[in-house]
């Protein structure tokens, strides 16, 4: 197979285009972040990568906290939105008519039409050039009772979410496997 040898980039995808939520339900801020995900299991930790000069870069720092709102399909346009305009000109949560819920262990709120969202505390803050990396504790995480089924399993393919691939959105879609499927074993044939 024949391949091109390009300088470094940044085209690892798809990613997430989360929608993090900060400052306070008085006064809150939606960032979009393609940069995240999860870093460290036990304890659950996650990071954010922002440009100093975004208008969330200070408020993040300064508070030490944020949420992680995954965004659905009926949300992908208010993340656009969120990616390109600055909490320094809008409000977000009010021009895109988003639901700011107090978060149950930080003070940054969350989105209420998210249906799973990941309430953060910062421990550390990693300048790397063109971004500092915020990594951070999960102190919480609040699901919609919509994704519980009745046998208390999270259904995530109910939530709609969507993924970014340099600078498009996609819906995730058709299921192709589940962890561990290729080295599982298949049930023995029954005699008879």
């Amino acid at each position: 197979m024949a391949k091109q040898i390009w300088k470094p980039n940044t085209l690892i995808s798809p990613v997430p285009p989360a929608m993090v939520s900060c400052g306070t339900v008085e006064e809150p801020n939606i960032i979009t972040i393609a940069w995240t995900g999860i870093i460290n299991s036990n304890p659950p930790m996650t990071y954010i990568s922002v440009r100093p000069e975004r208008y969330s870069h200070p408020i993040i720092r300064d508070s030490g906290e944020f949420v992680v709102n995954l965004t659905t399909k009926a949300l992908v346009r208010a993340a656009d939105i969120c990616g390109v305009k600055s909490g320094r000109d809008i409000n977000k949560f009010e021009s895109l008519s988003l639901t700011p819920l107090p978060s149950s262990t930080v003070s940054a709120p969350l989105i209420g039409e998210a249906p799973i969202s990941f309430e953060c505390k910062v421990t550390e803050v990693k300048p790397l050039g063109s971004h500092d990396m915020f990594l951070a504790k999960i102190t919480a995480v609040q699901v919609d009772d919509s994704l519980i089924d009745q046998n208390g399993k999270l259904r995530l393919d109910r939530a709609g979410l969507v993924a970014y691939s340099h600078g498009e959105y996609f819906a995730l879609g058709e299921k192709l496997g589940t962890f561990g499927y290729s080295v599982r074993k298949k049930p023995a044939k029954k005699r008879r």
